[in-house]
């Protein structure tokens, strides 16, 4: 419950940022259900008004995402035994926050019926309020429903400064992809599509070699 709480103002801010952008109330709500990854869906709202091809939205959503192959990984050993589909359903479902739920539970093994409850929970939240923001969107003033835009960036803000505390290798692979990115915009080298992509994926790799041949010399030494 608590985690359905807290998708509250998320997912209400998407469902009105989706109408701010051109979304149907249908098509805002079926993103949340088919796709159901929030910071996903952000981005992709930027990438829809832009006019970006639609297979750079779906290769940005796989990259963004493809953390959720490995936290899967790991529930499908925490979960009791279950058909195949049942674990590809269920596994559909995780998300950060009930994969931090579910991975820190004491007990060895859990019913599947307890991973559902947690994971469906928070869909429902997502998937309901999604629409509700929408339909509030509707009814507010213009000026409003551009005001909500804002809270994109807040969103993106409020994901990454906790993970940049105490960590510098957050703070590095943050501040090279963003460096990339402006790069790209700036120089128009790349589409707003492809530079999100690329600035990713460069960053990611830059941060490993450098920390890579970091921890090489420390061995030595």
């Amino acid at each position: 419950m608590p985690i359905a709480i807290g998708y509250f103002p998320v997912a209400l801010t998407f469902g009105l940022l989706a109408k701010t952008t051109g979304l149907s109330i249908l098509e805002a709500t079926a993103m949340s259900i088919f796709v159901y990854a929030g910071a996903s869906q952000y981005i992709s709202l930027t990438l829809i008004s832009k006019g970006v091809d639609p297979l750079v939205i779906v290769l940005n959503t796989l990259i963004v995402n493809i953390r959720h192959f490995l936290m899967s990984a790991a529930l499908n050993e925490k979960m009791v035994h279950a058909p195949k589909w049942t674990k590809g359903l269920f596994a559909f479902w995780v998300t950060d926050e009930t994969f931090s739920v579910l991975a820190t539970r004491k007990e060895e093994r859990l019913p599947m019926a307890f991973g559902f409850g947690v994971n469906l929970a928070a869909y429902s939240s997502w998937v309901v309020f999604t629409a509700v923001g929408h339909l509030i969107g509707a009814n507010l003033p213009m000026f409003l429903q551009a005001a909500m835009s804002v809270a994109l960036y807040a969103m993106f803000i409020g994901l990454l400064v906790p993970s940049m505390r105490g960590n510098r290798k957050v703070f590095l692979l943050a501040l090279i992809a963003a460096s990339l990115n402006c790069m790209f915009y700036w120089t128009q080298w790349l589409s707003t599509g492809w530079a999100i992509i690329v600035s990713a994926l460069a960053s990611a790799i830059l941060v490993e070699i450098i920390y890579n041949r970091w921890n090489k010399k420390k061995q030595f030494v």
